[in-house]
């Protein structure tokens, strides 16, 4: 189905339009692997999704172009679409889902298109897109699963072999599964040898569990900061293609995305979205089996709204070890708040705030307890503070919790 020609064909038509995305090599994501970021997130419009959006609607025919373009995104696909679009001098309406980041909505608008919210997930969205399309006549330009979109997406495969031609592994971040579609065709059509894999997000794996039960399967709802691939079903060429030239596919959890989105952004000096962090957290958290391999991680956009940014931050705070919660029981009885602060002070922990409440629960009538918050390096040294505490005698309450964010 796929032609190999038509990638090159592509990427000769988006190479007067799309911005050269140099590899940045990251040696602190995982010191176990050689590790290099393709960073799509610095495309234009923020996201890999024009390189297809752009490709397709260049190969409309004139009475295709004329009818104007419909498409359903949850933010990517429809900036690409809208520039797309606008440089070709057609009309664009782009069904967005009602949750999509207002940055995205906004951006989206600023290209030109047309915008129609509609409630629910992507794929409320793509329902409602071809309710118009069959209502009005429009051209549809769907995120994923078409042959010319795929080839532009795979113009990043091809780019990765020009700029690391000994590349071992490369992680790609997966939704509808239209990225990896044109990365994996491309790269093992050229160089079999180097493994391709995928990344979902846990609260959203439609390909994982797709390829596990060996059918499309839909999932019954889709739930991560990953807005960028939170789809309920893979497409059906998506499918195949990935069946035939994905080498596996793994999940990640909120928590190691927000992580990654922190690592990216403070030792990389990379802005991502939840799903272009996706593979970063693949690689950080040894999900794939990259051990001692070249490897590229492709960061797919980096559209990721500013308002919920602190949250992810805090989140990835918390689970490198960068932040963390400490309930202390102890005699109401002065000075010894001091001893505490005294003890997390002397292992270098920073205090950041104290909450002090007389606890009922307690069978000593004279106990308080103490949530502390702390600032701290990693997980060993939290266990360190832990332990310092216990050995002066204080007794720690369960499991260090999750600040609230």
């Amino acid at each position: 189905m796929l032609n190999l020609d038509n990638f090159y064909k592509a990427r000769y038509v988006l190479s007067k339009t799309i911005r050269r995305t140099d590899l940045v090599h990251a040696v602190r994501i995982n010191p176990e692997c050689d590790v290099y970021l393709k960073p799509e997130n610095l495309q234009k419009t923020g996201s890999f999704k024009v390189r297809g959006a752009y490709y397709k609607i260049s190969q409309l025919s004139e009475e295709e172009k004329a009818r104007g373009v419909i498409a359903c995104s949850a933010g990517n696909h429809a900036q690409g679409v809208a520039l797309g679009a606008t440089a070709h001098g057609i009309k664009s309406l782009i069904c967005l889902p009602e949750g999509a980041p207002i940055s995205k909505v906004e951006a989206t608008r600023r290209y030109g298109a047309e915008i129609c919210l509609v409630p629910g997930v992507y794929d409320d969205a793509y329902k409602h897109a071809i309710q118009l399309r069959e209502e009005h006549g429009y051209t549809f330009i769907h995120p994923f699963d078409d042959e010319n979109v795929i080839a532009g997406q795979g113009t990043i495969g091809l780019e990765l072999l020009d700029q690391l031609p000994d590349v071992e592994a490369v992680v790609v971040p997966v939704g509808g599964g239209g990225l990896i579609s044109g990365i994996a065709f491309a790269i093992k059509s050229l160089n079999p040898n180097v493994k391709v894999y995928g990344v979902q997000a846990a609260g959203a794996p439609s390909m994982v569990q797709s390829l596990e039960k060996k059918r499309k399967e839909m999932l019954a709802s889709v739930s991560t900061i990953a807005d960028g691939i939170a789809v309920k079903q893979p497409g059906d060429l998506t499918y195949e293609i990935c069946s035939k030239y994905v080498d596996g596919f793994v999940t990640v959890t909120e928590d190691e995305i927000c992580a990654a989105i922190l690592q990216l952004l403070e030792a990389e000096k990379v802005i991502a979205e939840g799903a272009g962090a996706a593979s970063v957290a693949a690689v950080m958290y040894n999900k794939v089996p990259v051990k001692g391999k070249k490897t590229i991680c492709v960061v797919s956009g980096g559209n990721i709204d500013v308002t919920i940014l602190n949250r992810v931050i805090m989140r990835g705070l918390t689970k490198s070890g960068r932040f963390s919660v400490i309930n202390v029981e102890l005699d109401d009885q002065p000075g010894r708040l001091s001893e505490v602060a005294s003890v997390i002070a002397s292992c270098g922990g920073n205090i950041v705030s104290v909450r002090h409440e007389r606890s009922g629960d307690s069978e000593n009538i004279n106990a308080c307890m103490l949530c502390i918050v702390c600032e701290t390096r990693n997980d060993e040294h939290i266990q360190l503070i832990n332990k310092a505490l216990m050995d002066k005698g204080f007794k720690l309450l369960g499991k260090i919790k999750v600040a609230p964010y």
